[in-house]
């Protein structure tokens, strides 16, 4: 694709970068197919080809409107499109620097400020989250049920392991984690315990910046990615052999530290290393043994996995957490359509409720159509939009491992 920047972004970094990616892009429209939004929609302009189209006219020097701002708000960043595509399309990249550019240009209407300004001050933050799930599970009986079946189900996790091991890893505890779902870190540290690892939280750490930076308040995003470095980096110092996400969405932003703080010269040699060091949960077990885990793993019943995008597509792990289960006994049913989003994507489903809710119900019904006993995932905000569908529980993986190791 021919694209001229125009001279009034000639020097803007993210105007150079989307025109490097930009000129990947064939137009072949193999990503439409696979499109969530575009499936849904049937518009263009809401397809991977509608909206690199969008912020080509951007780079070249169109004034953006409140459509295109629109078209690009309501892309779930799934990233599909990049598993498609032919081409190498960094479209993830791509989409960040257009909503940035756009951002700039448009005024937003004033509701969708306030509601943006209330999520970015409040989700980010478990000091602010904990209080007010523990209200919501107190009188979750007395609320109306669109507000109840987002209320997360009560959890009480076992203890976190005190057994010292000589080998040792780092966990994010995220933002929104640990108040809404405290079992997963806890059945991570307790399952790589059993193998002679031990799993450190920082407590200075916090959220991973992911909610900040795709809401286009990325300086901020970048202060939450610095914190986090400077929490972690004594520990790396000190042998850490990896940073464990059990949060996928939070394992892709993570990993992208290198390329966000590639410019910055006090942080980007430490991003990079960080970057290196970040593996999902996942990429930690495949090669471990896990042969203790084998014996009880059918006991459980039949299990539907949900593969979140920022899984499959983000992190490019696709099947792997389905090939490990399998391969230590547990019977996985049949999900049709597993590449498709399931509509939490990130805050996706409070500012875009009616697709949100649309792709949840459409990938609810995949996942019962197996009659599954346990519907599990890999990633807070899908577990969170499967269990409003389901109105049961839905686990993280790593749990079903705990339940394991428990019957043994």
């Amino acid at each position: 694709m021919q694209t001229t920047i125009d001279p009034s972004l000639s020097n803007d970094a993210r105007a150079i970068d989307a025109e490097k990616t930009l000129r990947k892009c064939v137009h072949c429209g193999f990503c439409l197919a696979t499109c969530p939004t575009y499936n849904l929609l049937g518009d263009e302009l809401d397809s991977p080809r509608g909206r690199i189209y969008l912020i080509k006219q951007v780079v070249e020097g169109h004034k953006p409107t409140l459509k295109t701002l629109n078209h690009l708000d309501r892309c779930l960043t799934c990233r599909n499109c990049e598993t498609t595509c032919p081409s190498g399309v960094e479209y993830g990249h791509l989409l960040d620097n257009g909503r940035s550019l756009v951002e700039e240009q448009v005024q937003r209407p004033l509701k969708q400020k306030l509601m943006r300004k209330a999520v970015l001050n409040f989700v980010p933050y478990t000091a602010r989250v904990a209080p007010a799930v523990k209200l919501g599970q107190t009188v979750r009986a007395l609320l109306p049920a669109s507000i109840a079946e987002s209320v997360p189900l009560k959890q009480q996790p076992a203890a976190w392991p005190t057994q010292s091991h000589t080998r040792s890893m780092i966990v994010l505890d995220g933002c929104a984690q640990p108040a809404m779902a405290p079992a997963t870190n806890v059945a991570a540290a307790r399952v790589l315990d059993a193998l002679g690892i031990e799993l450190h939280k920082a407590e200075r750490a916090g959220c991973c910046g992911a909610v900040h930076f795709h809401l286009n308040e990325q300086d901020a995003a970048k202060a939450f990615m610095k914190r986090n470095i400077d929490a972690w980096w004594p520990m790396i110092e000190s042998g850490a052999s990896a940073i464990i996400t059990t949060a996928s969405g939070c394992g892709v932003m993570v990993k992208d530290y290198a390329h966000v703080l590639a410019d910055d010269p006090q942080y980007a040699e430490k991003a990079a290393t960080v970057s290196s060091l970040c593996k999902d949960i996942v990429e930690v077990l495949m090669n471990e043994d896990l042969s203790q885990f084998h014996v009880k793993a059918k006991s459980v019943g039949l299990v539907a996995f949900h593969a979140p995008c920022t899984l499959q597509h983000g992190q490019k792990l696709p099947l792997v957490t389905e090939n490990l289960l399998r391969k230590l006994g547990f019977e996985l049913t049949a999900v049709n359509d597993s590449h498709i989003c399931c509509g939490s994507a990130g805050t996706y489903s409070i500012f875009q409720p009616d697709i949100s809710r649309k792709l949840r119900d459409n990938k609810v019904a995949a996942l019962q159509a197996g009659k599954p006993d346990v519907i599990a995932t890999a990633n807070i905000g899908c577990q969170l939009q499967l269990q409003a569908g389901t109105g049961a529980r839905v686990m993280h993986w790593v749990e079903l491992l705990e339940q394991v190791l428990d019957a043994n």
